[in-house]
């Protein structure tokens, strides 16, 4: 079992803040782009670049291609923590921006199958790739960055909120596709989709601004420096990672299975499915979801408070047990087809679910791993579950719904069974940990 370092409980609080705000703008970005897509995924993309398919087989393709970026991300997880645990956190920082601002725009300006045939599709996918290789350490670096800036005593209520930044990249993300749904379709396939993803490059540029202004962490420069006493001793950040602490990644990894599943259905597989299974307006589903999201944010903040208080654990358990109880019900309001109780649902599965599993998740994590590979061990365990959770989930949700005949009853068992998964990996964990 890896020890934890103290965090850096002498940095100011101007230098908290600092980090705070450079570490949230970031995760808006990734958030932004990825919600972005994954909205696009269900209600444009599939027209747009799998024209020639029909509407369900169209909409699994889209899925398809969201799901690639989560490909990609363990690769960039792997490399840039790497930069981030050898070379600095700033650096590392400010090229997974770079990355993933870049991809955004330049999908906005792709041109689509009508225009370029097959190579259309291909281009997407590539811009998927770089996406998700830039966005493989952004998350796990941004609560990397503020738990090592912040009070021990404070620590999950601080990372939590580069979490509740999800949400107002989500919610961003959706405003921006409900300003452009009132829009004629033709209008809206024909050049409007594209304004969501260019204006990627506004919050791009204002995030690079403050990370370029950003300094080192004072954990991570105490702990070069005690590596650089111990010269002999140094070696692979992800290296060690894996020899001094691989069943701390095998149970990181499992414990955010519950967290990824309800995160995906919300911010991505819901509108599909409010749309294209229940029938709602595209308008409705759209406010169900940015309302619903706002719940989020004050759920991330009072959970992460609350986990500072009774324990990281004890919250992320909880979370997890509440996204399993919530997962029939949840679907039985989405198919009201209201307004009214598809905004409820997103609203609990995002104040209580989402927020309990985010505001506790940080502090667990970087709990878990000492600081000369703590970002390579937060990235390594966020990120493999993407591939096989997060990414997928929206795929295999609409494939479930197909399967069960238009029901949910398969993708709620599927939501149990990942909730299960993550409570006993924290329960395991943390009874071998007094960290946690």
């Amino acid at each position: 079992m890896a020890t934890t370092t103290a965090t850096a409980g002498g940095a100011s609080q101007a230098n908290i803040r600092k980090a705070v705000t450079a570490a949230t703008v970031g995760t808006v970005i990734e958030w932004y782009d990825y919600a972005l897509y994954g909205a696009a995924s269900g209600l444009i993309i599939n027209k747009l670049f799998f024209p020639n398919l029909s509407p369900t087989t169209g909409v699994l393709a889209a899925f398809a291609t969201f799901a690639v970026g989560y490909f990609a991300r363990p690769v960039g997880g792997i490399v840039i923590s790497h930069i981030g645990d050898k070379f600095g956190r700033k650096p590392a920082l400010i090229l997974t921006i770079t990355l993933m601002g870049l991809a955004t725009v330049l999908m906005g300006l792709l041109p689509t199958y009508e225009t370029i045939g097959i190579m259309a599709p291909v281009l997407l996918v590539l811009m998927r790739l770089i996406q998700g290789f830039g966005a493989g350490a952004e998350l796990a670096g941004a609560i990397v960055l503020v738990a090592e800036y912040a009070p021990a005593n404070k620590r999950a209520f601080y990372t939590g909120l580069p979490n509740a930044a999800t949400l107002v990249g989500i919610m961003l993300a959706t405003l921006s596709f409900l300003a452009i749904s009132y829009l004629p379709e033709q209008t809206l396939l024909g050049w409007a989709w594209r304004v969501p993803f260019l204006l990627s490059g506004v919050l791009f540029f204002v995030a690079l601004y403050i990370r370029k202004h950003l300094d080192e962490t004072p954990e991570y420069v105490e702990a070069m420096a005690r590596a650089e006493e111990r010269r002999h001793e140094q070696s692979v950040p992800l290296g060690q990672l894996f020899r001094e602490s691989p069943k701390e990644v095998l149970f990181g990894f499992l414990s955010v299975t519950a967290h990824n599943a309800n995160a995906y259905i919300l911010s991505a597989f819901s509108l599909s499915y409010m749309i294209n299974t229940v029938g709602m307006s595209r308008t409705d589903a759209l406010i169900a979801v940015t309302i619903g999201s706002l719940f989020g944010i004050v759920g991330v903040g009072f959970m992460g408070a609350l986990a500072d208080k009774i324990g990281a654990a004890a919250v992320y358990i909880f979370g997890s047990l509440v996204i399993g109880v919530l997962a029939f019900p949840l679907f039985w309001l989405f198919d009201t087809g209201s307004l009214l109780w598809c905004t409820i649902g997103i609203a609990l599965g995002y104040g209580l679910g989402f927020g309990s599993t985010s505001g506790a998740q940080g502090a667990f994590l970087t709990n878990l791993f000492p600081t000369r590979y703590r970002f390579s061990g937060l990235a390594m365990s966020r990120e493999l579950n993407g591939v096989l959770v997060a990414g997928p989930t929206p795929f295999i949700a609409q494939a479930l719904v197909g399967a069960a005949g238009g029901r949910p009853t398969y993708v709620a068992l599927y939501i149990i069974g990942c909730c299960v998964l993550s409570i006993a990996a924290i329960l395991i964990i943390r009874s071998r940990s007094v960290h946690v």
